[in-house]
């Protein structure tokens, strides 16, 4: 029995060391499985805005047909007009084994349901105008198809379907091509705040769709669609979109088409030389040849017309980063001068002021004293002298500032000079700053102090202007009175002579 026991806890023991290490070979195969190929953004075969078209209204590497109107942001393959056709194809033809489109549009219109879609192609050859969402039937490649009218009636629509063909096959359109689609997905793509944005990604025979619904900004916000796996199309062939209006019209705008090529994890991508023919080589070194004897030659033309300038180096037209320093200090150096220079005017203004006062008051102290002698009480002659001294305190505070504005201008000054001549050093030049600092700290101290004791001061006093006498009133009592009685009097006379007139006209009837 122990011996049974042992041999079954051995086998146990086996098996799970045999389970793990195989789970450790899946972990690691799926780990190297799961690194992401390498992106490569093909610009010849993209387009994006802004300043996507060009002046004659043409797309760079890529041809329009039909109904679309390129715009500077996006192109418009149809307008929501009734029967419209129109698509957009790459110029030049693709040969990359993986690679992977994203596409944003948008399909908008102002009726409930809209006509008749959208499809994005990847052909044999250029599809330039046909019945299938305007683009060519019986294609060779592949498309995915945004159709967004209900032909079966299934209600199934809008819908997003990839349908491959050899060149051989019809479109079924009367069931929207569910009888040929390899893969489907139910998405209301139209009328929506943002843009639709579809990832399509083939890569190891797999053909991967995402698509962000246009509910939010964020561009990374797929959600996944449909995968059709072991899918050959061909290696070679022209990118592509289409779309068609019908009975109803929908706008079918494309905002950008990004194309990147994918590399396998472990294979270096192609160089970019490499893909260049020598004829296309050969042709673009003749044009910057071309290029560049011209402007040689706009050169001796511009050096003819301006003979001065010949022989200066470029360099001097540009102001360096010392300079521009330099000249930044100046320029403080100068508003600070201007600054200084204001505020002594002002202190000027105010010792005149000051100095014309003082010389009132003692005219006024003398005058009181050969008038009255020595009859001023002690209270007077003590405010009196009060006031002489503040005066004289205010006065000698205020040709200390101006001294010392005279002091800080001389400094300024032979800053500028010294940096004028260029001689001027960095410590002696933050020197004379600080001794500006200073010299202006001790000026806002002694303006403060000046202004505490103005206002402390008891001998000034407000100077109110003299009320004005109580005017007279117009009209008195008795006068009103008497002209009462006056007219009443007037009143009555009036009166009796009218009766007097009336009497004597009744006698002569």
């Amino acid at each position: 029995m122990a011996v049974c026991i042992a041999r079954l806890l051995t086998v146990s023991f086996l098996t799970a060391v045999i389970f793990h290490r195989s789970l450790a070979d899946v972990s690691t195969g799926g780990s190297a499985s799961e690194e992401p190929p390498h992106r490569r953004f093909e610009y010849k075969y993209s387009f994006k805005g802004p300043h996507l078209s060009q002046s004659d209204g043409s797309i760079p590497f890529w041809i329009h047909s039909g109904n679309a109107i390129p715009s500077a942001d996006q192109v418009r393959i149809t307008p929501s007009l009734r029967s419209q056709r129109g698509s957009v194809w790459t110029k030049n033809k693709v040969n990359f084994e993986n690679w992977e489109a994203e596409v944003t549009f948008r399909v908008s219109g102002r009726g409930r349901m809209g006509a008749d879609g959208l499809a994005v192609w990847f052909t044999t050859e250029q599809g330039l105008d046909g019945p299938v969402y305007g683009a060519a039937d019986r294609w060779n490649g592949v498309g995915i198809f945004f159709d967004s009218f209900d032909n079966d009636g299934k209600k199934n629509n809008p819908a997003i379907l990839v349908v491959g063909n050899n060149g051989n096959l019809v479109y079924d359109h009367q069931n929207d091509g569910t009888t040929q689609a390899l893969g489907t997905c139910l998405r209301d793509f139209r009328n929506k705040p943002y843009p639709i944005r579809a990832k399509l990604t083939y890569y190891r025979k797999t053909l991967t769709v995402l698509i962000n619904n246009g509910f939010t900004p964020d561009k990374e916000d797929y959600e996944f669609c449909t995968k059709v796996e072991n899918m050959i199309i061909p290696t070679e062939g022209f990118f592509g979109i289409s779309a068609a209006t019908g009975g109803l019209a929908d706008d079918h705008d494309v905002l950008s088409f990004l194309l990147f090529r994918l590399t396998e994890p472990g294979q270096e991508p192609p160089s970019v030389d490499s893909e260049i023919p020598k004829e296309e080589k050969d042709k673009y070194q003749e044009e910057f040849q071309n290029f560049q004897q011209e402007l040689d030659k706009k050169k001796e033309e511009f050096q003819k017309e301006h003979p001065n300038v010949q022989g200066e180096p470029v360099d001097d037209f540009y102001e360096s980063v010392n300079d521009r320093e330099i000249r930044q200090v100046f320029e403080g150096q100068n508003r600070i001068h201007l600054e200084i220079k204001q505020i002594n005017r002002q202190l000027a203004m105010i010792l005149d002021e000051q100095r014309r006062y003082l010389s009132v008051v003692t005219e006024e102290i003398s005058k009181k004293g050969t008038s009255t002698g020595s009859g001023l009480p002690d209270s007077a002659s003590q405010q009196l002298t009060s006031v002489i001294s503040t005066q004289q305190e205010l006065l000698r505070n205020l040709n200390e500032l101006k001294t010392s504005f005279h002091e800080s201008l001389k400094q300024i000054g032979s800053v500028q000079h010294q940096g004028n001549a260029g001689g001027a050093g960095a410590y002696e030049t933050i020197q004379h700053f600080n001794d500006i600092k200073e010299n202006l700290h001790t000026v806002k101290r002694d303006v403060e102090h000046l202004v505490q004791r103005n206002v402390q001061n008891p001998a000034d006093k407000v100077v109110k202007c003299p009320e004005m006498p109580p005017m007279p009133s117009c009209l008195s009592t008795v006068h009103f009175a008497i002209f009462v009685v006056i007219q009443t009097v007037l009143f009555f006379c009036y009166i009796m002579y009218k009766s007097q007139q009336e009497a004597a006209a009744k006698k002569f009837f």
